[in-house]
């Protein structure tokens, strides 16, 4: 079956950096329509980033210029690269892949960010 393993979450500094990773398993990780989304402390839902078929990205617009996603096909793996880390950055983020027309999710990493 599907499964997303998200990782790569924890405390850091503003203005520190963080990459999350999503390992994908169950299905052929290729060109799949990704994104991250997070969750604020105050259960604020957001997209912060995508990439389709082409590899476009796009990007939530406070995170543009800091934030990048990236897959590796060969690992079945997807990632947010975060740079400049902001106290508002602090969420809990989720990957999500879709696959036949389905989406499906990771079960999230706590990404902290103090002042």
């Amino acid at each position: 079956q599907v499964e997303l393993v998200d990782s790569g979450g924890g405390l850091v500094q503003a203005g520190g950096s963080m990459r999350l990773s999503c390992a994908a398993s169950g299905f052929t990780f290729s060109n799949n329509i990704m994104s991250w989304h997070r969750r604020t402390p105050a259960n604020v839902r957001e997209w912060v980033a995508g990439m389709d078929t082409g590899g476009e990205t796009n990007y939530l617009d406070s995170v543009k210029g800091r934030f990048a996603i990236s897959r590796d096909n060969g690992k079945s793996t997807m990632y947010l690269q975060m740079n400049n880390l902001q106290p508002e950055d602090t969420a809990t983020y989720y990957c999500q892949i879709y696959y036949r027309g389905m989406p499906y999710w990771g079960k999230g990493t706590l990404v902290n960010v103090s002042s």
